[in-house]
Order: C-alpha cells, then sequence, then structure tokens
C-alpha cells in the first residue's frame, strides 16, 4: 500500500531517456514498456482486440475490457495506432481497426473479408503502415472513375397529398468509355430506390443491390458522407463499392457505380481483356 510515486504516464520518453543515457536498449516485449508490447500481428488477435474496443464504445463501460490489453496503452502514453500492426499475418478485423481508429473509415462487416484479402496479397512478408493500409483502401475504392460515369443527374419529388407518400423521379446520364452517353431515368419511393430503377433499364439491370451502410466522415453544416454498397453480381458474386459526398444520396449512386466498375475490373483481368478503369 505504499506510493512509491513513479509516474509512468509517458513511458516512451522514459525509454529514450533511458536507452541515451545507458546506451542499452529496452527490449521490445518488455512489460509496460517494449515497442510491442501491446502490438497484436495475429489475426485472432486483432479481431477480439477490435470486438473489445468497439464493446467499450457502444456500452460506455468505465472498466478497460480490450482482450490481450492488461491496460490501457494510454495510461502509459502509448497511442492507439501501433496496437495493430499489419502483415501477411494480420487477419480482416486488424485492417478493419486501423481504417476506423486512424481515419474514420466503419466498413460494414461484410466488407471485411473483400478488403482484408486486399492487404494480405500487398503485403507479400513484409508489415505495412497505417498509411499504406489507407492508399489501398483509397485505390481500391476511392479512386474508380470507369468504365461507368454517371455524367450528371436531376432528382425530383412528387407528394401525395391523400396517403402522404413520396415519388422520386430520377434522370440522369450515363457513358461507358468513350462512347456517347445514354439517358436513364427510373421511379422509386426514394433517391436512390429511381436510381436503380433506372440502371434496371441497362445492360447493368442483372446486378442486384443486396445493402448498403453509411455514416459521416467529417462534422459539421458541410460534413461529407460515406456509403458502402453491396451488389450480387451476374455471377453471384458479391462486390463491394463506396461513395463519398456531401449529398448522401449521391454518395449511394456512386457506390453503386464504384461496385460495377470494381466488377468490370476483374471480368477484363478474368477474360484477359486489355484495359483497366480510370483512376481519378
Amino acid at each position: 500500500g505504499v506510493d512509491p510515486e513513479l509516474d509512468f504516464s509517458d513511458m516512451p520518453a522514459i525509454c529514450k531517456t533511458y536507452e541515451d543515457c545507458t546506451r542499452m536498449h529496452v527490449y521490445e516485449r518488455s512489460p509496460y514498456a517494449g515497442a510491442l508490447v501491446f502490438a497484436a500481428f495475429s489475426g485472432s488477435h486483432q479481431d477480439a482486440i477490435n470486438k473489445g474496443k468497439n464493446y467499450m464504445e457502444q456500452s460506455g463501460t468505465p472498466l478497460w475490457e480490450v482482450p490481450y490489453l492488461p491496460i490501457d496503452p494510454a495510461d502509459v502514453g502509448r497511442e492507439y495506432e501501433p496496437i495493430i500492426r499489419i502483415n501477411s499475418q494480420s487477419g480482416k478485423g486488424g485492417t478493419a481497426f486501423i481504417l476506423a481508429n486512424n481515419y474514420g473509415i466503419k466498413m460494414p462487416k461484410a466488407m471485411h473479408p473483400e478488403f482484408g484479402a486486399v492487404v494480405q496479397k500487398a503485403c507479400k512478408g513484409k508489415e505495412i503502415s497505417p498509411e499504406e493500409v489507407f492508399d489501398l483502401f483509397q485505390k481500391e475504392y476511392r479512386n474508380v472513375c470507369g468504365p461507368y460515369r454517371l455524367v450528371n443527374y436531376k432528382i425530383s419529388e412528387e407528394k401525395n397529398e391523400e396517403d402522404y407518400l413520396t415519388s422520386v423521379h430520377f434522370t440522369g446520364t450515363l457513358k461507358y468509355k468513350d462512347n456517347e452517353p445514354v439517358s436513364i431515368d427510373g421511379y422509386g419511393n426514394g433517391p436512390v430506390a429511381a436510381f436503380c430503377d433506372a440502371m434496371n433499364k441497362t445492360e447493368l439491370r442483372e446486378y442486384d443491390f443486396v445493402d448498403y451502410d453509411e455514416h459521416a466522415i467529417s462534422v459539421g453544416s458541410d460534413s461529407k458522407a460515406i456509403s458502402y454498397i453491396h451488389l450480387k453480381t451476374p455471377k453471384g458474386k458479391s462486390v463491394f463499392g463506396i461513395g463519398v459526398s456531401h449529398n448522401i444520396g449521391y454518395a449511394c449512386m456512386k457506390g453503386i457505380i464504384c461496385a460495377i466498375n470494381r466488377d468490370q475490373e476483374d471480368t477484363m483481368r478474368d477474360d484477359t481483356m486489355p484495359g483497366i478503369f480510370d483512376v481519378c
């Protein structure tokens, strides 16, 4: 019960002072102080840590209840970012943790395996940084602008005073590669439903809309939203796309086009056709 009055709230600074003064090295797995003592490379460990942290946020518990981390790294001056390290042994939960905690990108669970496979392929036996994980996400989902592009669109609404139902009319122009733009239109009970109805009247009608998720990625009146789209391809394969916009309806439309374009790229690779879609 005697307080030794030791202050370990900034353990990295203590380690640096120790190493500078003694010219000795603090072993990476030394309790509390080691550089890797809070690190997790294993996919199962990463998934457990991610679930534990999500549980704490959702439950509001005052206790530290994260598996594989006996204490809160912040108590000894460590950050959350280095906890989960990404290499070829890492699982889908680790990449999801990195994107959520470093960049506010909260992918739906169904999307984790697809992007996890992209990251594992990029590792090639080496560790990659959170910045590299984010760059892979950008390249795989965000920087996609072809072969299909929604050139322009217009949304109009009509309300029925009797039953208070709203009918939305979508009109727009869809362009494939360098072909002439094609006018499309559709109706639905919302902008996304109307857009899907319009797309179902094109050669892309065999894509099935499965699910979507969305959240804000900035705050304030000028905040942006990110939409995650889950489609089934004509071959029955799941494919995902994302869209980012100040307008959540347009973000969903961009996500649908993104998912289709990503599938089109895979199709071209499978059929050994020349060319891939453009990078914005």
